[in-house]
């Protein structure tokens, strides 16, 4: 059999005129059409300017409603720590305050209080950290005067056993009976346990106290409990 022949690979024919020369370089595009060339692309004006939230950072407490176990009418929790979160015997008197409903309780240097006020307008208890559930933080009122009285007996009970419980504190005046009933949370776990603040017990109180602190005989607080007219200045 003959050999058939292999075809021929042919090159393209090289474009009419003349070569360009080896030695010639070649222009960029944008050199060639006249446009300017963009500055790359960032994304830096697009990045949240505000501060990431860092996890398990507390918000810091501020002024903090105060009242009796009782009247948090809900599960509480006082917090376990006695030493640091529950505080001495403080004195306290309420003063009337024009456009307030109720009289507003101030805190109370007792010299003053016993130089100025009648006995029976000064209160001593203690305050303690507590919380209801979801930490809804409060300063619980501790009886520390008077326990032979069921009702303060049995709320510094309630105090006590909120230390590790869940409980509720209930007036038994309605069935004829002058103390409070303890009532402990069916489950335990039904409410996360207490996310407590990392601030000093003492902090917390100044700041719920501020502006109502009588340190001395010519406090506007004072006067008006004494019936004394107030300076003008």
């Amino acid at each position: 059999m003959a050999n058939t022949p292999k075809p021929e690979i042919v090159s393209p024919a090289e474009p009419a005129g003349e070569p360009i020369a080896a030695s010639t370089p070649a222009l960029p595009s944008d050199e060639i059409t006249g446009i300017t060339k963009p500055e790359p692309f960032s994304l830096e004006g697009f990045k949240s300017k505000r501060v990431p939230t860092i996890a398990n950072v507390q918000t810091l407490q501020t002024a903090l409603p105060h009242y009796k176990i009782s009247d948090a009418r809900d599960f509480v929790r006082v917090h376990p720590d006695e030493e640091n979160y529950w505080s001495p015997e403080y004195c306290f008197t309420s003063v009337p305050v024009k456009g307030q409903k109720k009289d507003l309780l101030h805190l109370i240097y007792e010299d003053v209080a016993m130089q100025y006020l009648p006995s029976a307008r000064i209160q001593r208890f203690r305050l303690a950290l507590a919380t209801k559930p979801y930490d809804v933080f409060f300063l619980c009122h501790v009886p520390s005067q008077n326990l032979e009285n069921k009702f303060n007996e049995t709320s510094l009970l309630g105090c006590e056993e909120a230390k590790r419980h869940w409980v509720e504190v209930t007036s038994r005046k309605g069935e004829g009976v002058d103390e409070y009933k303890i009532n402990l949370a069916r489950n335990q776990d039904a409410f996360p346990a207490p996310n407590w603040p990392c601030q000093p017990l003492d902090e917390l109180i100044l700041i719920t106290f501020n502006g109502r602190t009588i340190t001395s005989g010519d406090h506007p607080g004072l006067l008006r409990l004494i019936g004394a007219k107030q300076s003008l200045k």
